[in-house]
């Protein structure tokens, strides 16, 4: 499946600011069931310095520097992708067949290790450990008791975007029972991690298709985020608690961290003062 991707993100600033310094987190992985085709990033007001970077994760990374004095910043991200169908749901059962579905490139024992630990927006918590005993089930493979947590947090937990913010504690998603995808992914995690399990957090977007007969609305998608558990022998493998389903050819990936703050897309200083206005809109269209 070929996807047209287009993400803006527009800042508009109550007074006139300076020397704004930005990290971003906008270009997709190429992996092997997902090939960037095109990529494009285009900032305005134009940046005097643009410089380009791998983080430890592998992810791509570019840091602009805007000297002239602004009162509106905008990034956007266009770029073409190539997904392959990965792992249905059924297939869960047969561990070989997971093979086609997961990222087993060679990966270092120190970033398995660092995705077992606690981190910033995810620590070690008792009550993410009886979540996951409350799944578990020793006649089950790993995968297929990580399968029901991915059930268990999609049926137990509403999706509410106005309960929360990219700061919200896990502990206060797990006491309201509510949330939004990054939270329900981050919760995953550190249900894993409480296991000693390896969890990593990954972000993308995913593919929205409206009601039959009804029309696609332009700038309808948003970012999503998943996770991923890894499995010594077919390595990571990625499970959407939000839709109860494993990571399919209707999720493009773009970068993976240890939660969400490994992977903020925008990020950044300025001089100046006053209030600001962020837009975000995120437009993903099949080609196919």
């Amino acid at each position: 499946m070929r996807y047209q991707l287009s993400h803006l993100t527009r800042y508009g600033y109550q007074r006139s600011i300076a020397n704004s310094y930005n990290l971003t987190c906008l270009r997709p992985l190429d992996l092997p069931w997902q090939q960037l085709l095109n990529y494009r990033l285009t900032v305005e007001p134009g940046p005097c310095t643009e410089y380009s970077h791998l983080d430890y994760f592998g992810n791509s990374r570019q840091l602009l520097h805007v000297l002239a004095p602004h009162q509106q910043l905008e990034v956007r991200v266009e770029a073409e992708l190539s997904v392959s169908p990965r792992l249905l749901a059924s297939q869960l059962a047969d561990g070989a067949s997971l093979l086609q579905a997961c990222d087993s490139r060679a990966v270092s024992d120190v970033k398995v290790a660092l995705c077992r630990q606690a981190s910033r927006n995810i620590p070690h918590l008792p009550a993410t450990g009886m979540l996951w005993q409350q799944i578990y089930r020793p006649d089950l493979s790993m995968l297929q008791n990580v399968a029901r947590l991915n059930q268990l947090i999609y049926e137990e937990f509403q999706y509410d975007p106005e309960f929360s913010t990219v700061v919200t504690p896990i502990a206060d998603v797990l006491a309201h029972q509510r949330g939004v995808c990054q939270d329900f992914a981050q919760l995953a995690i550190s249900c894993l991690r409480s296991q000693g399990l390896a969890a990593r957090y990954v972000s993308g977007y995913l593919e929205t298709r409206p009601p039959p007969g009804q029309p696609r609305l332009q700038g309808a998608d948003a970012s999503h985020a998943w996770f991923a558990v890894y499995d010594p022998v077919l390595g990571w493998v990625d499970f959407d608690p939000t839709n109860n389903v494993l990571a399919d050819v209707q999720h493009l990936t773009l970068a993976f961290g240890r939660d969400y703050a490994d992977v903020v897309p925008l990020k950044g200083v300025l001089q100046g003062s006053g209030e600001h206005l962020l837009e975000v809109a995120v437009d993903v269209l099949a080609l196919d």
